[in-house]
């Protein structure tokens, strides 16, 4: 009897499990936590095939990157990062956006920006770079980075139209980033930011502010991975 089930796994099991390849469900990500496979969704359920989009803070074209499944797929963005060997790496795999070696605040000019090990860190927040300095990341070099408004470079790279989707993630400036959109006449569909404060234990504290802000402009939450929350405007989501 034990031999006939072998016989029968070897005839129909085995041919069926060769034929099975991982790639028919597999969906690959690039982001920290699946993010841009939950955008890509909501993006598909709106019927927006190839959203434009900005990425500020963008750190690597494909590694932990929110927007390279975009790219991959047609779309076409702008990428912004202050850190020069990161966003040289940029430019050489995504030659195809609009790619600026600079920072984002509320003015225009320049900051001191902090490389911190590891450069995952990178900050422009002299406050930021001393929080982790003080739990072994250390301040690697201070340099004076050219910065401006996103309203500026919203007007300039995008004819004053908003992307489709923002993708936010610069070490303790995203709240001053964000507040300077103007949410009545020009903003994007969809935002991926990081709200939660960097931790080594799994004790970040969630940045309730930025979910109450976004959300008295009109945004829903519609994911939330522990580490970035997914907004999407609520008028575009929810249709009559």
């Amino acid at each position: 009897m034990l031999i006939y089930f072998k016989r029968k796994i070897k005839q129909y099991i085995y041919p069926k499990c060769r034929k099975l390849k991982i790639g028919d469900f597999a969906k690959i990500s690039y982001s920290q936590c699946g993010e841009d496979l939950i955008v890509k969704f909501i993006f598909d359920c709106l019927g927006i095939e190839k959203p434009s989009y900005i990425d500020i803070g963008a750190h690597d074209p494909e590694y932990l990157n929110n927007t390279n499944i975009f790219y991959l797929n047609g779309s076409r963005g702008i990428n912004i990062e202050p850190d020069p060997c990161c966003y040289k790496r940029i430019q050489d795999k995504r030659n195809l956006d609009v790619n600026l070696n600079i920072g984002v605040s509320d003015i225009v000019g320049e900051m001191d920006f902090y490389s911190i090990s590891p450069s995952t860190l990178n900050t422009f927040s002299k406050s930021e770079a001393d929080k982790y300095a003080a739990i072994g990341h250390p301040i690697t070099s201070v340099k004076k980075i050219e910065v401006n408004t996103l309203p500026k470079i919203i007007h300039k790279y995008c004819n004053n139209h908003f992307p489709d989707f923002l993708s936010l993630d610069i070490e303790g400036m995203d709240e001053i980033i964000l507040k300077s959109i103007n949410y009545d006449e020009n903003f994007p569909v969809v935002i991926c930011v990081e709200t939660i404060s960097f931790s080594e234990n799994g004790n970040g504290i969630k940045n309730r502010t930025i979910i109450e802000f976004l959300e008295s402009k009109g945004y829903l939450v519609y994911a939330d991975t522990y580490i970035n929350t997914i907004f999407v405007k609520k008028d575009k989501w929810i249709r009559p």
